[in-house]
């Protein structure tokens, strides 16, 4: 049986940057992101807060979404932030109540 995968949106305080992701497992990427592991991009820009996510039931569909949202100008990523989390706030606690 295949397994899950989510893409996800993280910025910086300044919400300056916009780095988009998939990942197996959010709870634990996005904490890596926290304290500053991973992808070199995000830290190099201190990218840790999530502002986007979606689920997928199988990692090759979230891979293929992911690709898409990469190649998305800025501004169209913006509206995709915006109708999920129109404050902006950090969503890493929601994340922690779905473990």
């Amino acid at each position: 049986m295949a397994k899950g995968g989510y893409i996800y949106i993280v910025s910086n305080k300044n919400r300056t940057v916009l780095y988009t992701g998939v990942t197996s497992n959010l709870y634990s990427r996005i904490y890596e992101h926290k304290q500053g592991l991973g992808a070199s991009f995000t830290k190099k820009y201190n990218c840790t807060d999530l502002l986007y996510y979606e689920f997928f039931t199988d990692i090759e569909s979230a891979i293929q979404r992911e690709k898409r949202i990469k190649k998305y100008k800025r501004e169209w990523k913006e509206n995709l932030i915006n109708s999920m989390n129109p404050k902006w706030s950090d969503l890493f606690d929601q994340v922690e109540e779905m473990q």
